[in-house]
């Protein structure tokens, strides 16, 4: 592969899953870690990526807001996130995580909702706190300076004693054995936690991320009560996750 080349699937992976990491990236690719660290101090001097210790997040991902001009697959997100919104009613209470297709439900929530959204992320609870009447209740001590969500044993802690209605998550990846599967080990934690306090689990994710695979196990398909896409739900891509059970939307 080029270097050209190279790069440009680096950027492609950064964009697609908010955050890569190195090792990941050098098996992927069959080269050296030393040649992705290279690749990624270039790309993050071009203004492409963000280089953090092992690894590289996406611009997006990086902001406290998130403008419309830097977030990849905007058009889908948006339409996934209007879907998602669309199964909140007055009265719930909504447990969410955070990342750009959790930022456009939150853009497409009806002025008129009435409900308490609980969250430890950042960007999310800014969005959350432009609504005119929904309540906001912030989890967490320990911020992820990377990811902008709180982590730790006190976040943790505080999901474990609620028993929220509806709990969404963005994800970065997902696959029939796998299941649903990310890169980073304190942001599963939380996610883990979050699906086992849920009365209902519902996935937002590109439907490029589907049949992918990341390093770190979040839960197996069977804890996923719907599942959401830019796809129409008779799409093909989406039927083996429904002969697994999933509602599809």
């Amino acid at each position: 592969m080029l270097k050209r080349e190279r790069q440009a699937y680096i950027v492609h992976q950064v964009n697609l899953h908010n955050k890569v990491l190195s090792n990941t990236l050098s098996s992927e690719i069959d080269v050296s870690e030393d040649t992705i660290r290279r690749d990624l101090l270039e790309l993050d001097g071009k203004g492409k990526l963000i280089k953090v210790h092992g690894g590289a997040l996406s611009h997006a991902f990086n902001d406290i807001t998130y403008p419309s001009k830097k977030i990849y697959s905007q058009d889908s997100k948006r339409i996934i996130g209007e879907k998602a919104a669309r199964l909140i009613k007055d009265g719930m209470f909504v447990l969410t995580g955070g990342g750009t297709t959790i930022i456009e439900m939150a853009r497409s929530l009806p002025v008129s909702l009435s409900a308490t959204f609980i969250s430890g992320s950042i960007p999310a609870i800014v969005e959350y706190m432009h609504h005119p009447s929904i309540e906001v209740i912030v989890i967490g001590d320990k911020l992820s300076k990377n990811s902008k969500i709180t982590l730790g044993t006190h976040a943790i802690a505080r999901i474990n004693t609620l028993k929220p209605d509806l709990c969404f998550l963005g994800i970065n990846a997902i696959d029939l054995k796998h299941g649903i599967t990310d890169c980073d080990w304190d942001v599963v934690q939380i996610k883990q936690s979050m699906i086992e306090a849920s009365q209902k689990v519902v996935c937002l994710t590109i439907s490029e991320k589907i049949n992918t695979m990341q390093p770190v196990k979040v839960c197996d398909l069977n804890k996923i009560d719907i599942l959401i896409t830019e796809l129409p739900k008779e799409h093909p891509l989406l039927q083996p996750y429904v002969a697994a059970g999933i509602t599809v939307m």
